[in-house]
Formats: C-alpha cells, sequence, structure tokens
C-alpha cells in the first residue's frame, strides 16, 4: 500500500470534445465515454484512491483482492442465486441486454490504447480502477437506471456523486442539453436527482460486492444507503432515447 504516488495527470481537452462529439452522436459507445472520462479525470482518480485507502473497508480489498470481475463473469453461479436478489437481477438485466461484464473491459483497454505514454500507476491503484470500472452495471442494478440511453445519463449523473470526475459531469451536461426540454426543465432536473441520489448514498466504491450479491437487492440497496427509485423519482424512471435522433422521453413508474 506504500506506492509511489503517480504524477497528476493533465486534462486533455481537445481529446475529451473530440470523443465528447463522437459520443453524442453515437449514444451507446462505451468507448467514447471512457475517453471523455480519461481525457479529463485530472486528479479525481488519485483522490479517489486515498479516500479508499483511507476506510477498512478498502483497505481489507486492497489486502485480499476479491475479483469482481471474476464474480460477474460467472453466469451459472449468478443464474443460481434466489430470486430476487442482488446477483440474480444482475445476471438477468445482462442477459436480456446481452451484455457482458468482459464488455466494460474492452472498452476500458480501447480508450487506454489512445493515451500510450501513461505511467503505470502500480498495483493497489490498478486494482481499485479495475474495479469501479467492473462495478458500472451493478449500479444501474442497484439505481434501477435502465441500459437505454436515459439510463445510461442518469447512472453516469449517479456515478459523478460518487466519483467527482469532471468527464463525468461534462457528459451528464452534455444530456441535459440535447435531451427533451420543457419550461419545467423536468429532464435536467431528473439528472439532478440521479446525482443527489449518488452523492447521499453510502462510500460504494469499498462495497464487497461479492458477498452482496446473493442477497435481496432490496437489502442490499437499504445496507448501501441508496433509497428506492420510487422516493428519489417520484414521477417515475425515465426510459426512452434522449441524446440522438428527435429527443423524447417516458415515465414509468418505478
Amino acid at each position: 500500500m506504500n506506492e509511489q504516488t503517480p504524477p497528476r495527470r493533465k486534462r486533455d481537452w481537445p481529446r475529451a470534445f473530440r470523443a465528447l462529439r463522437k459520443l453524442i452522436a453515437e449514444p451507446q459507445s462505451t468507448v467514447q465515454a471512457f475517453e471523455v472520462i480519461e481525457g479529463l479525470a485530472g486528479s479525481s482518480f488519485e483522490d479517489q484512491f486515498q479516500r479508499f485507502v483511507g476506510d477498512p473497508a478498502g483497505r481489507r480489498l486492497l489486502a485480499e483482492k476479491p475479483s469482481l470481475l471474476a464474480a460477474l463473469s460467472d453466469r451459472a453461479a449468478l443464474a443460481a442465486m434466489p430470486a430476487g436478489s442482488f446477483g440474480r437481477t444482475y445476471h438477468e438485466i445482462m442477459e436480456r441486454g446481452r451484455l457482458t461484464a468482459g464488455g466494460l473491459v474492452e472498452a476500458d483497454n480501447a480508450a487506454a490504447r489512445n493515451e500510450p505514454d501513461r505511467p503505470p500507476v502500480g498495483e493497489n491503484r490498478e486494482y481499485l480502477g479495475d474495479r469501479v470500472r467492473d462495478m458500472h452495471d451493478l449500479w444501474h442494478v442497484l439505481t434501477g437506471y435502465g441500459m437505454d440511453e436515459a439510463g445510461e445519463a442518469a447512472n453516469l449523473a449517479f456515478s459523478a456523486g460518487q466519483i467527482p470526475n469532471l468527464g463525468m459531469s461534462l457528459i451528464v451536461a452534455a444530456a441535459a442539453l440535447v435531451g427533451p426540454k420543457d419550461l419545467r426543465l423536468t429532464w435536467p432536473r431528473y439528472l439532478l436527482a440521479a446525482w443527489r441520489r449518488g452523492r447521499r448514498a453510502s462510500f460504494l466504491s469499498v462495497a464487497p460486492y461479492e458477498e452482496l450479491l446473493p442477497l435481496p437487492l432490496e437489502d442490499v440497496r437499504e445496507q448501501l444507503g441508496i433509497p428506492p427509485a420510487a422516493v428519489a423519482h417520484p414521477n417515475g424512471i425515465a426510459v426512452a432515447s434522449v441524446m440522438s435522433g428527435e429527443p423524447s422521453i417516458a415515465w414509468q413508474i418505478a
């Protein structure tokens, strides 16, 4: 845990804006989302790492280094978990979307290839970075935000509440600007509520997800301080396309 602190990363605004333009044109491009986030990372990851190692639960994870990716890739084990459990719900959502935990790894690696001169960060920081990447889809499950464009924007707003990152905030701001508009600012206010929900939750980066997966989803949400979607969003969860074509959303009862 006594690794040398890596040098502060400079923010690459041209890289971020190039990726953001591509992301708006192709909202499902996870690679471009990683490009924006990495381009404007600055000190955000180091700040998170210091908070992580300052937490007893974080130090325990670093000492034991369980593989969240391995746990999320074991489809048979997830499918065998009780109905309504955190892990079973995750499995069902990923199956419906034809998604895999490895998909985020591929997108992350693709973005990393555009930064070949980035200095190594050390084993512990690399472990945290991989873990945070792998928990992204788990946060979809915990929040109830879908895998559609509206759900991705809301989940990213929630994530920005957990992990202050200028790149995440830029994507959320862009989603608010290009999304559906009305005089009540319904869509931007919805994203703001998602951000507040993430801000008020427990520090989710230190959660022992491998141990939580077999537990009832509602119990896990309560344990982690994530209020039900119906409380955070009394008008319902936003669904449908909001960042491409003709912006439109519908509200689905949470």
